[in-house]
C-alpha cells in the first residue's frame, strides 16, 4: 500500500515542497529511507518505530520504503519524523484516503510519541500559504507559524492527536497568532552611560545615517557599553522587516522558545575566534551566519584586530550588497545581511588617545 504526505525542506531561508512517499509491501522486514537524507533523517527510522509502538498503534512487519522527493535535494533535520509516521499509518489504511493531501506536516517525534518543535516554522507556513495548504506541527511551533496570515495552523502534542485530527475523530483547534510582538529583553538605555559626550554623539550620528562605526579607545573607556546600547537608538522594525528577521532566526532554530515577530533590531556580538562560516554563513550544512542574524540590526566586533584577516575580508560583500551568497555544488543560497557594523579596538601602544570615527 502506498501513501503520500507533504512536508518541506529549507533552502537558505526559503522552504520548498517535499513529497514524502511511504510504501508498505510484503517481504522481509526492512525500513529504508531514500532521497538524499542526512544522518538525522536516516535515524528517523528508530524514532518513528518507537513513537508508533509507544502510542499504541500498529507497526507493520513488512518491507517499508520511504522516498523523499525531489530525490536530488538533500534533506536535513528531524522535521520529517511526523510526515513519515503519518504516511506509514495511512499506508496501513488507518487514515482515510486523501487525508494527508491538503496538509503540510513537520515535526520531530519523541520515543513516547510526543511532537517536538523544529526550526523554520515561519518559513514552512509561508510555503503553505503559497501552496494553499494547512499546517500541522508540534505545539511548540504553533504560535510562530500562526504569524503568517491566511494559514490554518493545527498544533499537535502527540502523534495520536495528529492521527485523530486527520481522521476527523477529534479535530484540533487552529492556533492563533500572538497578540503582542516578541520584543525580547528591554534594550539597554544610553542614559545609563555618563560622560563620553563625543562618543555618544558619534554613535547617534552613525546610527541615524546608517554608517558603520569604529571605536578606538583604551580598555575600560566604554566602547562595549556604547555598542550594547546601539539597538535602543534604532526604531522598531516594521511588520515586513520583522517578518524578514524572524524568518532568518527561525531558519537558524533560534525562535523555538519565543513567540511573535521579532520587532527589536537584533544585536550580535561574535567572539574574535569565530570562523569564516560562523561569521558569514555556510558550513557543510549551510546555516545563516552572524551577519545574517544581525540583519536590520547591529553587528558588533570587539577586539577588531584580533579577527582573522580572511574573516574580515569576507565582510566586504555583505557590507556592499546587503546579502550573502553561499555557493555549493548543488545549490547557491542567499541570506539577507543588511546590518550596521560597529567595531572596537584598543589604540596602538604608542598612543592612548581615544578616537571615534564614522566609517
Amino acid at each position: 500500500m502506498l501513501a503520500t504526505a507533504r512536508s518541506a525542506a529549507l533552502i537558505g531561508v526559503d522552504a520548498v515542497l517535499v513529497t514524502v512517499e511511504v510504501d508498505v509491501s510484503p517481504g522481509l522486514p526492512a525500513f529504508n529511507i531514500v532521497g538524499l537524507p542526512d544522518q538525522a533523517v536516516s535515524e528517523a527510522r528508530e524514532r518513528v518505530r518507537a513513537a508508533i509502538r509507544n502510542s499504541g498503534l500498529p507497526f507493520p512487519a513488512a518491507r517499508i520504503t520511504v522516498n523523499l522527493a525531489p530525490a536530488d535535494l538533500r534533506k536535513e533535520g528531524p522535521m520529517y519524523d511526523l510526515p513519515i509516521a503519518l504516511g506509514l499509518l495511512a499506508a496501513q489504511e488507518l487514515l482515510p484516503a486523501g487525508a494527508l493531501g491538503g496538509t503540510l506536516l513537520a515535526g520531530e517525534l519523541a520515543l513516547d510519541g510526543s511532537v517536538r518543535p523544529i526550526g523554520g516554522a515561519v518559513n514552512l507556513a509561508l510555503l503553505a500559504s503559497q501552496e494553499r495548504l494547512d499546517v500541522l506541527l508540534g505545539e511548540g511551533n504553533a504560535s510562530e507559524a500562526a504569524l503568517i496570515d491566511g494559514v490554518k495552523v493545527y498544533p499537535s502534542r502527540t502523534l495520536r492527536e495528529a492521527l485523530h485530527h486527520l481522521s476527523g475523530l477529534a479535530v484540533l483547534t487552529p492556533a492563533e497568532a500572538p497578540e503582542h510582538s516578541d520584543d525580547g529583553p528591554a534594550p539597554l538605555d544610553l542614559a545609563d552611560l555618563k560622560g563620553q559626550g563625543q562618543a555618544r554623539r558619534a554613535l547617534e550620528i552613525a546610527l541615524a545615517g546608517g554608517h558603520n562605526l569604529l571605536l578606538v579607545g583604551s580598555p575600560g573607556s566604554g566602547k562595549t557599553m556604547l555598542a550594547r546600547r546601539a539597538p535602543g537608538l534604532l526604531p522598531q522594525l516594521t511588520r515586513a522587516e520583522a517578518l524578514e528577521v524572524t524568518r532568518i532566526h527561525s531558519a537558524a532554530g533560534l525562535t523555538s522558545q519565543r513567540s511573535g515577530l521579532i520587532r527589536t533590531p537584533p544585536y550580535r556580538s561574535p567572539h574574535h575566534t569565530v570562523s569564516d562560516a560562523g561569521l558569514i554563513g555556510g558550513g557543510s550544512i549551510p546555516r545563516p551566519g552572524e551577519v545574517s542574524l544581525a540583519h536590520r540590526g547591529v553587528l558588533f566586533l570587539d577586539e577588531f584586530p584580533e579577527f582573522s584577516r580572511k574573516a574580515l575580508e569576507t565582510l566586504r560583500q555583505p557590507l556592499e550588497d546587503g546579502e550573502v551568497t553561499i555557493s555549493r555544488a548543488r545549490a547557491s543560497l542567499r541570506y539577507p545581511a543588511r546590518f550596521q557594523l560597529i567595531a572596537a579596538m584598543n589604540p596602538c601602544p604608542y598612543g592612548s588617545q581615544s578616537v571615534f570615527k564614522a566609517a
